[in-house]
């Protein structure tokens, strides 16, 4: 059976629209979580991707030309629906922000764009400060899983079921040191210093940032996300 004609038009507008996409952007990366393994809701399932192309929203594309601006290389990802309420929706693989990062998963632009701006104006200088060298290695916990939030009693999705959340662990200097949240937090003067004036830093950035501070489940990591307002723990 063919399509009504009245149909054609726009499905032949749609579909120049995603090749035009894919020639902007380039081929996606597979996503998968930092460790490896498939998330928990989504085991022995592919993700499905959702209905509509990925970056098509004014804010989306306004986001993606800013990262280039910023000289972020970056790859563009389909939007997926991994199932059990979680998806991945106008996201980026971040390829160089300037300095290594381990474990980077999917990441929504708006995230991306200021873990970026992060990484570039708060954890450079601050090693410089307080240190006396370069950050040659940010590490973290990664980026998108699906599951819900740590140590919380109300069942709701993570930001990091959306995408929208990174969990920072700590950095490796140029001269081999390595300030890990977990040790560093409440170790020497110079490691306290820098990991709060970052903390601090990532509280102006982000909707919400989350450190040791917090609660147990944070003790070894930032974890910092776009939703909420300015919520800095």
């Amino acid at each position: 059976m063919g399509f009504p004609s009245a149909l054609k038009p726009r499905m032949l507008i749609a579909a120049a629209a995603a090749l035009a996409l894919a020639g902007c952007f380039g081929s996606p990366d597979v996503m998968k979580r930092a460790d490896g393994k498939k998330p928990v809701a989504t085991a022995g399932k592919r993700p499905q991707v959702v209905g509509t192309p990925s970056f098509t929203s004014p804010e989306a594309q306004q986001c993606a030309f800013d990262l280039k601006q910023a000289g972020v290389r970056f790859t563009p990802l389909p939007n997926q629906d991994h199932g059990g309420g979680c998806s991945s929706i106008d996201s980026v693989k971040l390829l160089d922000v300037g300095t290594p990062v381990s474990g980077l998963g999917a990441m929504t632009c708006p995230l991306a764009k200021n873990f970026a701006a992060w990484a570039q104006y708060a954890v450079k200088p601050a090693a410089r400060q307080y240190f006396g060298t370069e950050v040659v290695k940010i590490e973290t916990y990664g980026t998108y899983s699906c599951r819900n939030i740590y140590g919380g009693r109300s069942g709701r999705l993570s930001q990091h079921a959306y995408s929208n959340a990174i969990d920072v662990a700590g950095f490796v200097l140029a001269d081999g040191r390595r300030i890990m949240l977990d040790g560093g937090w409440k170790g020497d003067s110079a490691s306290q210093d820098f990991l709060r004036a970052l903390h601090k830093s990532a509280c102006r950035r982000f909707g919400t940032v989350l450190g040791p501070d917090y609660n147990a489940a944070h003790y070894n990591h930032f974890h910092m996300d776009m939703s909420g307002n300015g919520y800095c723990r």
